[in-house]
C-alpha cells in the first residue's frame, strides 16, 4: 500500500509563491508517474501537472503552465510543485496521486493523499 503525505500548504497573497512536497512510504516510488491535481470548493477535482518516473516527462495545464513546475527526487520518494505568481483563482485543496502513465484523467492515477490547502488572497 502507497502512502502520499502533501505538505507546504498555507496562504499567501497574490503574486507570492508556495512550494508543495508530497512524501511516498514505498521505496518503489521510483516506478510511478507523479501527478498533482486540485479541487475548489463545489467543482471536480482537475488536473495541475505530473511527471514521469525519472522525471523525462511532464504536462501541465494550460492554467498553470510557466507559472508551476513539477519536480521529484527519487532519492528520497518526494515530488515537488513549486508555485510561483499565484493567483486567488489558484485557491483549492491540492492533491498528490500515483499512477502508470503521464496522463490529466483522474481515473488512471490509483494512490491519493489527502490534500493540502492552498489559499491566495487578492
Amino acid at each position: 500500500q502507497v502512502q502520499l503525505v502533501e505538505s507546504g500548504g498555507g496562504l499567501v497573497q497574490a503574486g507570492g509563491s508556495l512550494r508543495l512536497s508530497c512524501a511516498a512510504s514505498r521505496r518503489t516510488f521510483n516506478s510511478d508517474t507523479m501527478g498533482w491535481f486540485r479541487q475548489a470548493p463545489g467543482e471536480e477535482r482537475v488536473f495541475v501537472a505530473a511527471v514521469s518516473r525519472r522525471g523525462s516527462t511532464t504536462d501541465y495545464a494550460d492554467s498553470v503552465k510557466g507559472r508551476f513546475t513539477i519536480s521529484r527526487d527519487d532519492a528520497k520518494d518526494t515530488v515537488y510543485l513549486q508555485m510561483n505568481s499565484l493567483k486567488p483563482e489558484d485557491s483549492a485543496v491540492y492533491y498528490c496521486a500515483a499512477g502508470q502513465r503521464v496522463v490529466r484523467d483522474r481515473a488512471a492515477y490509483v494512490y491519493w493523499g489527502q490534500g493540502t490547502q492552498v489559499t491566495v488572497s487578492s
